[in-house]
């Protein structure tokens, strides 16, 4: 698709791996509308990126049909939806508590899934569209701790099949990204260390692919798509 003045929604836009997409957007022409829950840092990302912004919550039902409408009244339609809002907790299975696990569910799950069924609406109505969804390689394998966000990105990659599955005969690409470690703040807010240098990922590489992935001929899209560092060092 020709991004120039294409309309895009990008949860969980005002820092990290959500930041760099929209920037990356911008830079390509299209018109952006982010989404974050912490006022303060989504303000300064709006004046940074030049950005349309409003404060939500996408576990919020109200606040998930609000985006819609405030970026359909702003910019008449939507063509991209990127669901990157989300977060991680990680403990072990005997110390994993019902409230840190419904709350990540809450936003990696639900949230996503409301988002993508309010576009999902919309480009029924227009008969085409873009979902991207940003999972992460934890999609792909278990591990230690990670109960919750690790069940939450398998379950954003199987919804992205079945929205596939139900979306593409209305012409909508549905595309998924799972990216192996980037350095941003997830870890600190997930209270877990990384070391970081430059042989690791960075959110621009991430918002690279994705705008790859969108710039391909509508014609045909990519699936799914997985990030590595080339030789990443700890």
């Amino acid at each position: 698709m020709n991004l120039k003045d294409a309309v895009a929604i990008v949860t969980g836009g005002s820092s990290g791996i959500g930041y760099a997409i929209a920037e990356t957007l911008k830079e390509a022409g299209a018109k952006v509308a982010i989404t974050g829950r912490h006022r303060e840092r989504l303000t300064q990302a709006e004046q940074e990126l030049g950005v349309w912004a409003t404060n939500a919550d996408v576990s919020k039902e109200e606040d998930v049909k609000r985006v819609f409408a405030e970026v359909i009244e702003e910019f008449g339609h939507v063509d991209i939806l990127v669901n990157n809002a989300g977060f991680g907790v990680f403990h072990e299975l005997v110390e994993q508590d019902r409230e840190s696990f419904e709350a990540v569910m809450a936003t990696n799950v639900t949230g996503a899934m409301m988002m993508g069924r309010e576009a999902a609406k919309h480009f029924i109505e227009r008969q085409s569209g873009n979902i991207v969804n940003i999972a992460s390689t934890a999609a792909l394998r278990g591990a230690p701790r990670g109960t919750a966000y690790y069940a939450s990105k398998f379950a954003l990659r199987g919804m992205t099949e079945c929205w596939r599955a139900e979306l593409r005969k209305h012409n909508v690409r549905v595309m998924l990204v799972n990216p192996s470690e980037v350095v941003t703040g997830f870890f600190d807010t997930a209270g877990l260390p990384q070391q970081v240098n430059e042989t690791k990922l960075q959110p621009e590489d991430i918002a690279h692919a994705v705008r790859a992935m969108l710039e391909m001929n509508d014609r045909g899209f990519t699936t799914e798509l997985t990030v590595f560092a080339t030789n990443p060092r700890d």
